[in-house]
């Protein structure tokens, strides 16, 4: 059992609305906040932070001064969505090195802030997704560019809003019976055809997670790590959203935290957060990975190896591949 300072917390939570009402009120935001009051997370990756790039970002700002020293990264809210992702990092704990978008055919753009925890050389990317609401295509698309934060050699923690399922079957939680779900539109934005038959969509999922001929996946998902393997955690796979809607069936586990594969075996737990001031906040609960701090700092210490770590963070392009020596600088435009 690792002590509170052998602790690396990483929090996901798609706050509905940025905690904000029709009526301008922020109560859900303060309950909001005290949530992560108790929590303090080292990495905070979060979603819907509606309309936050107005007054020039003066609520992102309130929401980093309300986590403590904390840095605030927030992606570009689009023309057709004002809920654009960010993520915030306690720089006590993590140095940022990097910042970088990736927005290019997504529904709402990945905020990909990438740092380098204390004691350790190797970058460690970290991204905040929101996969599309309503259509399974653009899920996919979105999950195969996220899968550039996880080419061979990287670190890194994505976590946010699937808007669709695991497709593992041992799941804990039932997909859908869609005969029982009274919202049409849900159906149709959440189900796609498989051999003639509409089936939930899993698809997202399997891209960033599944395993093919043999193969670690691209990412491993930490509630399903957390839950059957060593750590015994089943709890870890608990359903999120919804938390207030009735109409759409059973709470599914949509909310998910992903981690390349050495970064995964430094898990100590997972944990769905959910209690009363959660309920009120959000209609989707916070999602919690714990790490120990000192395997993340031996596992991004590449310099024991003696090689040299290539991160690859930045939008796809003709030099999207950064080459990051021990020390953490990026080298110049290296193709990988």
């Amino acid at each position: 059992m690792s002590s509170p300072k052998d602790e690396f917390r990483v929090l996901s939570w798609n706050i509905e609305h940025n905690g904000v009402d029709k009526d301008g009120s922020t109560a859900r935001w303060d309950l909001a906040m005290d949530v992560l009051d108790a929590v303090q997370p080292h990495v905070l990756l979060r979603q819907e932070l509606t309309r936050a790039d107005r007054d020039g970002q003066s609520m992102v700002w309130n929401e980093a001064r309300r986590l403590g020293h904390h840095f605030p990264f927030l992606a570009t809210a689009t023309s057709e969505s004002a809920n654009p992702t960010g993520v915030y990092v306690d720089y006590e704990v993590c140095q940022p090195t990097n910042h970088y978008e990736h927005g290019t055919n997504l529904w709402h753009p990945v905020c990909n802030p990438v740092v380098l925890i204390k004691g350790t050389t190797q970058a460690l990317s970290l991204g905040s997704f929101h996969l599309c609401s309503w259509d399974p295509a653009t899920r996919a698309r979105e999950a195969k560019r996220l899968t550039t934060l996880g080419k061979p050699g990287m670190a890194a923690i994505i976590g946010g809003d699937g808007n669709s399922y695991p497709h593992r079957l041992n799941d804990r939680t039932p997909l859908p019976d869609w005969s029982e779900v009274e919202d049409r539109s849900h159906f149709e934005h959440r189900t796609i055809v498989r051999d003639g038959k509409r089936v939930s969509d899993t698809v997202a999922h399997e891209i960033l997670c599944g395993e093919h001929a043999g193969h670690p996946p691209v990412f491993v998902d930490l509630a399903h790590h957390a839950a059957t393997g060593p750590l015994g955690q089943e709890t870890a796979l608990d359903p999120t959203a919804s938390l207030w809607k009735t109409n759409q069936g059973s709470r599914q586990r949509i909310d998910w935290v992903l981690a390349t594969p050495q970064v995964a075996g430094c898990l100590i737990s997972l944990k769905v957060v959910v209690n009363d001031d959660v309920i009120a906040a959000s209609d989707h609960p916070p999602v919690l990975a714990t790490f120990s701090l000192s395997a993340l700092q031996r596992v991004l210490s590449p310099e024991a190896a003696g090689a040299r770590v290539h991160q690859s963070s930045a939008p796809a392009g003709p030099a999207d591949g950064y080459a990051y020596s021990t020390t953490g600088g990026a080298e110049e435009g290296i193709a990988s």
